[in-house]
């Protein structure tokens, strides 16, 4: 749908005299019956106009000056209507020059003495981007130091963007440098304007510090670097490449469901370390290609690599989602006593959810009480789903118990619980779930207080 706003910008192009909005009013005596008036004697003339350039630009002139002097919602939505069916804008697209147009308007908005904001700036940092008036954006930069604006979010990532257009690498690192409280936007920034002008290895040199920064990656990040798998392997080419930097790409990779790209990243180390196969066998597990996550594994122990606690949870995940219980048992035993890693809560999660997608409720019951440590709500909400697929009563009812302790705001837990006893026909344990969730809501609700038997 076309807003009022694009309307506005699409015509901005003509001139928007007033000699037709006057006279309607003349004639009408006021600005409400010359809108009106207007609006209906637009839409009768342009029914009436044939079809050529001439007769188009005449009927966006007149458009334009209705639209420019309408201060009446329903002649705005009238005329707005109008430009949609006639379709105007198909015809009268956006000026070129609408983004000088813009940084003029910001030019008397700055005489005017108006400050600007953190709205503000970041659309005139777009605007000077595509007008390629790189000067008025160090004058924009000074303005945003001024009122300490240099440090926003989106004025620091249009500032580092802007340099990097311009083809000023030094003043983009300056700008991302100067701002100790960089966002993602800012290193997303910086990434894309090093990968456009070609210097592949400060931009993979900058994800690697991004990630080492813990910052978690975005569908920014991941396509600027999955378009730069060229770029990567000119930077392995051109010098020696370490260790992180291939396997961070093995695992951006994995993440993106490219396995063969991280296969072929992985398959040109000259040398690989722990990380890197369990990086391989995480994404593996990940999207469900089991017998490649098993197969790594093996090469990885024929190597003499010794796995750690992140490589088993790679490993006993490709056992979940292969459903092999008697290899997950056997890597579980196998990660305890042969290796001497105590498992997390990872660990147990996995084993839980594999015994309950195979229906061995009792296995996951003695595991979950046999645990050092609480089981947490992903565990039980695994649990509790494998009782709703297997209509497990007895354990679901269990887990539900825990479940509420852990959350007692949610009802999602009373709605699985529901299904099960009605999968099972247990339509009276299904009619007291109902009044309790009807219960819980109305305790929202101010002025009522909710009493149910503690027994």
């Amino acid at each position: 749908m076309i807003s009022f706003r694009h309307l506005r910008r699409g015509l901005s192009n003509f001139s928007s005299r007033r000699r037709l909005w006057t006279s309607c009013a003349l004639d009408h005596g006021g600005a409400h019956e010359a809108n009106a008036s207007s609006v209906a004697s637009l839409l009768a003339q342009s029914r009436q106009q044939p079809d050529s350039p001439s007769s188009t630009q005449a009927h966006a002139k007149m458009v334009a000056t209705l639209l420019s002097e309408c201060d009446d919602r329903r002649g705005l939505s009238r005329i707005h209507a109008h430009v949609i069916r006639s379709r105007l804008l198909d015809s009268n697209p956006v000026a070129l020059d609408a983004p000088r147009k813009a940084l003029l308007v910001y030019a008397f908005m700055a005489r005017a003495g108006v400050p600007p904001d953190s709205y503000t700036l970041p659309i005139v940092l777009k605007t000077v981007c595509q007008s390629f008036d790189f000067e008025a954006g160090r004058q924009v930069h000074g303005v945003a130091v001024k009122h300490g604006l240099e440090c926003n979010e989106f004025c620091d990532s249009g500032f580092i963007s802007l340099y990097a257009k311009a083809g000023d690498f030094g003043d983009a690192r300056k700008a991302f440098d100067e701002n100790a409280d960089r966002k993602l936007g800012s290193w997303n920034a910086m990434i894309a304007g090093l990968a456009q002008g070609e210097r592949s290895r400060e931009a993979i040199d900058l994800f690697i510090e991004m990630r080492r920064s813990g910052f978690v990656l975005d569908d920014v990040t991941l396509i600027w670097h999955f378009n730069c798998t060229n770029m990567f392997f000119q930077a392995k080419n051109s010098e020696k490449a370490d260790i992180l930097m291939f396997n961070s790409h093995i695992d951006l990779y994995g993440k993106c469901g490219r396995m063969d790209l991280a296969y072929k990243v992985f398959l040109g180390m000259e040398e690989r370390n722990v990380s890197s196969w369990t990086s391989m066998i995480v994404g593996y597990a990940i999207h469900r290609l089991v017998s490649d996550a098993f197969e790594c594994f093996r090469c990885m122990r024929e190597a003499g690599v010794k796995p750690n606690f992140v490589t088993f949870v790679g490993v006993l995940s490709a056992c979940v989602h292969g459903g092999m219980v008697q290899e997950g048992k056997r890597y579980f035993d196998m990660m305890q006593k042969y290796y001497g890693i105590r498992p997390r809560l990872q660990h147990y999660g996995c084993i839980v959810d594999l015994f309950g997608r195979a229906g061995r409720f009792d296995e996951a019951k003695e595991m979950v009480e046999g645990m050092p440590m609480k089981a947490n709500l992903i565990i039980y909400g695994c649990l509790l789903g494998a009782c709703e697929k297997h209509e497990n009563v007895e354990i679901g009812e269990w887990v539900a118990k825990h479940l509420q302790e852990l959350e007692p705001w949610n009802n999602g837990v009373y709605v699985v619980l529901s299904n099960i006893y009605a999968s099972r026909g247990m339509w009276k344990e299904v009619e007291e779930m109902r009044v309790v969730m009807k219960q819980r809501r109305l305790a929202k609700l101010p002025g009522y207080s909710l009493a149910i038997n503690p027994e």
